[in-house]
């Protein structure tokens, strides 16, 4: 099926005791046992079969079916958030000593967890900018287990040549993460383009309403874990926990995502709430009629705002004056999703007297949402940045963020203008 078809169709069959033809919301924390042994053989990954909601829930698993077949992957595992995601999506691959080379264009929330977290627990985080393509190279090492990027950078917007970097992560041995979130598989399919994880931000343009927050790891099965014992040895060396199971041979192409739900999940926790897993998949249902709107409002406000005299530069990777132009047609279809940013003359004060004149236009830190959305980053998703990673991050003082929802263009842009004609700096 297509993608549309797959939104609305895989992984569920009208449930057999009721034949509902919508997804049920399993809202139970547990799962009777036949007996003693179905429980243990449950436990050992024997046999298949449901749990604890911690670990699996059959409202999730449809959403993670559904998901991950758009994506081309094997198999997914949704969890609480896209920050959950990303960090078990690393933990599951790295210990004390290891390190992973990112781009520096990132989410907030991830350049923190990168900069500061990880550091601590004893991961190194490199980051390199997405276009330093000898950096990554001189930047991976023995203990690199992986490279991660965003294929749309947010809030800086560049698109990676996500092709590129998985050529590079392959001569060395490891796995290319890629953070799908902005591009959603509408746009760009990494594992298509080389990639061999992929993490999405649920809460975003798949969600699409604003509603519910949700992550979610999907594994493409490719990688061969087995190849290199001594740097993958979280995935080749016994699991104490499951008696001595050694993953990538046990489970072979879902040894990684397998090992994300029964180590990292299990035991820490993050796991999505069946009422979360539902909305989201509404929003799912929908996602390619949202996402058309949103390129093609986006272009149009693109548009707008590169010809308006207090606007000093647009950046949006569908213009054809945009440095990632070129990227843009490769890797996403010459589509960039909904986010754009653009510098207002007068800087940082006449940003917030921007924000703070729109009217229908929603001033909070969410992208991806049906509604417009607009956000200063360095003073909200990055303000815990020093100048210098603002730099690193593609965020200056005077971006301004604007997610474009699915309104009228005539009024988002009605609301655009009668902010920037009360801008008095």
């Amino acid at each position: 099926m297509k993608l549309d078809s797959i939104a609305l169709h895989h992984g569920y069959e009208a449930e057999a005791s009721t034949k509902a033809a919508a997804v049920p919301i399993y809202q139970t924390t547990s799962y009777t046992f036949d007996n003693t042994q179905h429980g243990a053989d449950l436990n050992n990954m024997k046999v298949k079969g449901n749990i604890y909601t911690r670990i699996m829930n059959p409202t999730a698993e449809v959403l993670e079916k559904r998901v991950a077949e758009m994506e081309g992957g094997v198999a997914g595992l949704a969890l609480a958030s896209g920050m959950t995601a990303i960090t078990y999506a690393i933990q599951s691959l790295t210990e004390a000593g290891d390190n992973i080379v990112s781009t520096s264009q990132l989410y907030g929330g991830t350049y923190t967890l990168f900069s500061q977290v990880l550091p601590r627990m004893g991961v190194e985080v490199k980051l390199i900018p997405a276009d330093d393509f000898a950096g990554f190279e001189s930047a991976i090492d023995d203990n690199t287990k992986a490279i991660f990027c965003e294929s749309i950078g947010n809030p800086a917007g560049n698109v990676v040549d996500v092709k590129k970097l998985a050529e590079i992560a392959h001569k060395q041995g490891i796995p290319l993460i890629v953070d799908n979130t902005v591009a959603t598989p509408y746009l760009c399919k990494p594992i298509e383009l080389g990639a061999d994880i992929v993490v999405h931000s649920l809460t975003k343009y798949i969600g699409g309403h604003g509603t519910s927050v949700g992550g979610m790891i999907i594994d493409s099965g490719r990688f061969d874990w087995a190849a290199n014992k001594q740097r993958f040895r979280v995935l080749n060396d016994p699991e104490p926990a499951y008696h001595n199971l050694n993953f990538a041979e046990a489970l072979g192409e879902l040894a990684y995502i397998t090992r994300c739900r029964v180590v990292s999940l299990r035991v820490t926790g993050a796991a999505i709430a069946p009422m979360n897993a539902f909305q989201i998949l509404q929003g799912l249902e929908t996602l390619g009629l949202r996402i058309k709107r949103h390129c093609e409002n986006a272009e149009k406000l693109a548009s707008y705002l590169s010809a308006h005299e207090k606007v000093n530069w647009v950046n949006y990777a569908a213009m054809p004056t945009s440095p990632y132009y070129q990227n843009c047609q490769k890797i996403v279809k010459g589509k960039a999703s909904g986010i754009l940013s653009f510098g207002i003359k007068g800087g940082a004060q006449a940003g917030a007297q921007f924000i703070d004149a729109l009217q229908m236009i929603l001033r909070l830190v969410n992208i991806g949402d049906a509604k417009s959305l607009a956000c200063h980053p360095a003073s909200t998703t990055h303000r815990q940045l020093t100048a210098e990673q603002l730099k690193s991050a593609g965020v200056s003082e005077e971006l301004v963020r604007i997610s474009v929802g699915i309104e009228h263009i005539d009024d988002i842009i009605a609301d655009v203008s009668q902010a920037l004609d009360a801008v008095s700096v």
